[in-house]
């Protein structure tokens, strides 16, 4: 039976569009993060829908309050856990928010990255399939699949679904 853990993950645009605030996973030893660059987010709270846990998660990471944003896909990461638990995983767009983001958190330090540039930054080696489509701007949303076995993806897929506007 899959029940994965539930999660969000926002990438909060600057107010040009040309950059994104990401995480540097920085602070703890025993993070299975430590070392790499990633959007802000985390666990759904017993309660709580989708879009309240990512307002929470940001807020709690970045100290800023969203007030624009976009689910661009989901992504069901079976084997990703650090006991190769099966996350689910909902991508958001913040296209507006209010206040100044902080530098830092109890996991990292928070950093303006050009878009252009988070292919060379170190982060999670499945990233790169679904990022692209965080920010191409096409309004379908994406739904992928990416099996993860020893913290390294060994499969990708993913469907767009059809814009309905009744």
């Amino acid at each position: 039976m899959y029940r994965p853990i539930l999660a969000t993950l926002g990438f909060i645009l600057s107010r040009d569009k040309k950059s994104v605030l990401l995480i540097h996973r920085n602070k703890r030893s025993d993070d299975e993060h430590l070392g790499k660059y990633n959007g802000l987010g985390g666990k759904m709270e017993a309660g709580e829908d989708v879009l309240a846990c990512l307002k929470r998660e940001i807020y709690e990471e970045a100290g800023i309050h969203c007030t624009e944003t976009e689910l661009r896909g989901t992504i069901s990461w079976p084997g990703f856990g650090k006991n190769g638990e099966n996350w689910f995983g909902f991508i958001f767009l913040v296209n507006g928010y209010q206040g100044e983001p902080q530098a830092t958190n109890a996991e990292g330090d928070l950093h303006w990255k050009l878009i252009s540039d988070l292919g060379s930054l170190p982060m999670w080696e499945g990233d790169k399939y679904f990022l692209p489509m965080v920010f191409d701007g096409n309004p379908m949303p994406f739904h992928g699949h990416m099996v993860y076995a020893d913290g390294h993806p060994v499969s990708w897929n993913y469907s767009r679904g059809q814009l309905s506007l009744q």
